[in-house]
């Protein structure tokens, strides 16, 4: 089943979307300096550091970054007076990270990235719908990002209330349930306890990367080698970001 199938809200929906993001980006000044940037250019504020351009370099910055942030040498960059002011002008933000909505696992932070550097989309369990997909599509299609990372994490608590549920357990409250129903196809029945939820993490995960990159408008930018989706986990006892194969 293709992520649109998935979608709440029909065609028609989808069109008034993208007619909308084109709209926002025409009349906001900050968002029209989304046009494509030249490759790994200088960044503001930052001696010697560049503005990845390319889907490796993207990520080699990112697990730069997670390895200054576990070892406890972060440089908190982009956080200067100057790079302030210089984003008045635009956003040219390298990387979509797509996580969860979990308060102990903040990208920028996770990362050691400052302002301007990533555009966030966070979901609990980094569930899909139409707001997620067209917030990642205003990241790649205008902003010309090159990197899509959908960051799950240990311990996450909307992985396990979908197993709980999965089990028997009470349905959840309001738009809760949606979380749980978009989860369910993660989640291993040959597993029992810890180990299923661990285990549903991760899948879904590989999931949601494997939905985003089956996206057409994001298909055909993979395929000219423009933009990576990459899916990852965050170990909480570590603090270290690993790709998942």
């Amino acid at each position: 089943m293709s992520i649109h199938e998935e979608s709440r809200g029909g065609p028609g929906r989808r069109r008034l979307l993208r007619v909308v993001l084109t709209g926002t980006v025409a009349l906001g000044a900050g968002l029209v300096a989304g046009s494509p940037r030249p490759p790994d250019t200088p960044v503001a504020g930052g001696p010697g550091r560049t503005r990845p351009a390319t889907p490796a370099s993207a990520l080699r910055e990112l697990e730069t970054g997670n390895a200054r942030w576990r070892t406890l040498h972060e440089r908190h960059p982009d956080e200067t007076r100057t790079v302030r002011q210089t984003l008045v002008g635009g956003q040219h933000p390298f990387a979509v990270v797509l996580g969860c909505v979990d308060s102990r696992v903040p990208p920028e932070l996770v990362f050691d990235q400052g302002l301007g550097d990533l555009l966030t989309v966070r979901s609990a369990g980094e569930v899909l719908d139409e707001a997620v997909l067209g917030s990642i599509a205003y990241g790649v299609l205008e902003l010309g990002i090159p990197l899509i990372v959908v960051l799950g994490h240990q311990s996450c608590g909307a992985v396990a209330a979908a197993v709980r549920a999965d089990e028997g357990g009470p349905i959840l409250p309001g738009h809760m349930q949606y979380l749980v129903e978009q989860i369910h196809p993660a989640i291993d029945h040959t597993l029992r306890g810890a180990a299923r939820i661990d285990a549903a993490i991760t899948a879904n995960v590989r999931l949601v990367r494997t939905r985003l990159a089956a996206e057409p408008e994001l298909a055909a930018k993979v395929a000219a080698g423009a933009l990576a989706v990459v899916a990852a986990r965050y170990e909480l006892t570590s603090q270290r970001v690993r790709r998942l194969g």
